[in-house]
């Protein structure tokens, strides 16, 4: 494949790593660029907030790959470089240090940056967790043992909440659900997390927004909610979702919407990709659109849009990229495994467990078909259950994959 067009990878975590690590293991022998705006090696996100928080693990372990393989790869390397501006037409890449690069095919893979509270001061004892700088400088903070904020009770929140609580910290969780995680869980599912937070010593604010980080002698000193109480803090963690980071393509013709707007083949415009959690492609199986925060799409999205890449450039039709979303959640000794997208309003049916067990296997139904499966301590069987997903097997015959149906919320 030698005279190849240029590749140019703008984002250097699993997704970037991934199309790179593809590209050359399918044969791809021509040039590749790898932009990652962090000066560190690329390195994984989801053990900052659990094994990297708690200090089981030093930074050296979130690192992707190791030096010597990355430099095996052949890339031209730019780390602690950011692109700053596309020009799809001419198919050229301009860097925050001036240089510009040609491509034959650009992969976007710039993942999302941390959604703020209007006003968010930046003073000491504010904090966000997206980086292994923002991991580090909390978890020296955690070291104090001090009256922590976390605001927002996602997956990252919910995470951090655990990991300070563990560390000793004085610890208030603020929800605007009625539990922890109940967008994605359902009340059942989500009021046993909630309890088990509480049960550690967590205060969890339900059904509340925070209004304002309050600042005293020029750091962090509370959290004001919008019904006007106030909760003191040392520390406040910011955890309200994510923002795709897609400004710097302003003006460039490739489509932006909430991310980079693909096709089902993971295509945005001629010579021009997206992977990672910056992506929104045509799912052909759910048939709607999506994008996914979630480390393993991440990684299968790479691997998809790289060898979609290189049937492209040898004039084959390209696959649609159709994946069964997964996520997984660790907090305090629960491990949360997702398999397909969860909705409010689904059905569920526990078929393997019980919320009292802390260990269990449910299914959620919407439409008469089974949409999605979440395991909790229970990961053989939840493995399992992800075939009735794939299949969307009709709610009415699904099941537990081994044991059996239960009596569950009816169709």
């Amino acid at each position: 494949m030698t005279g190849q067009a240029p590749v140019v990878v703008v984002g250097a975590s699993a997704a970037g790593v991934a199309v790179v690590e593809t590209l050359r293991r399918e044969g791809f022998d021509g040039p590749i660029s790898l932009i990652g705006a962090e000066s560190e090696l690329p390195y994984d996100r989801p053990p900052l907030s659990k094994r990297m928080l708690s200090g089981q693990w030093t930074a050296e372990r979130t690192v992707l790959r190791p030096r010597a393989t990355v430099e095996g790869w052949n890339t031209d390397l730019r780390l602690g470089t950011r692109a700053v501006r596309v020009d799809a037409a001419a198919r050229r890449v301009l860097l925050d240090d001036g240089d510009e690069l040609a491509y034959g095919d650009l992969v976007i893979a710039t993942g999302v940056r941390p959604r703020l509270l209007p006003g968010l001061p930046q003073v000491p004892g504010v904090h966000v967790l997206r980086t292994l700088a923002d991991a580090v400088a909390l978890r020296d903070a955690l070291t104090d043992r001090p009256r922590l904020v976390v605001v927002g009770a996602g997956f990252l929140g919910a995470e951090a909440a655990a990991v300070a609580c563990e560390l000793g910290a004085d610890v208030t969780l603020v929800s605007d659900l009625e539990a922890p995680l109940a967008d994605v869980l359902g009340p059942e599912l989500a009021g046993m997390l909630l309890d088990e937070h509480r049960r550690r010593g967590v205060r969890v604010e339900t059904g509340v927004r925070a209004d304002e980080v309050l600042v005293a002698d020029g750091r962090t000193c509370g959290v004001r909610l919008v019904d006007g109480r106030i909760l003191p803090a040392d520390e406040v963690l910011v955890a309200i979702g994510a923002v795709p980071e897609t400004g710097w393509l302003d003006g460039s013709g490739v489509p932006v919407g909430n991310g980079v707007l693909c096709d089902a083949t993971c295509s945005a415009a001629p010579g021009v990709w997206a992977a990672g959690d910056v992506a929104s492609w045509e799912h052909p199986g759910l048939g709607e659109r999506i994008r996914l925060e979630h480390r393993t799409n991440a990684g299968e999205q790479g691997m998809a849009v790289a060898r979609n890449l290189l049937a492209a450039r040898a004039g084959r039709p390209a696959t649609p990229f159709a994946p069964v979303p997964y996520v997984w959640s660790d907090q305090y000794d629960l491990t949360i495994q997702i398999y397909g997208r969860p909705r409010p309003g689904d059905a569920l049916r526990i078929v393997e467990g019980s919320t009292a067990e802390r260990s269990l296997v449910a299914l959620h139904g919407r439409d008469g078909r089974v949409r999605a499966a979440t395991g909790i301590n229970r990961p053989r069987q939840t493995r399992a259950a992800r075939a009735l997903v794939a299949e969307a097997a009709p709610w009415e015959t699904g099941s537990a994959p081994e044991h059996g149906d239960r009596e569950g919320v009816p169709a």
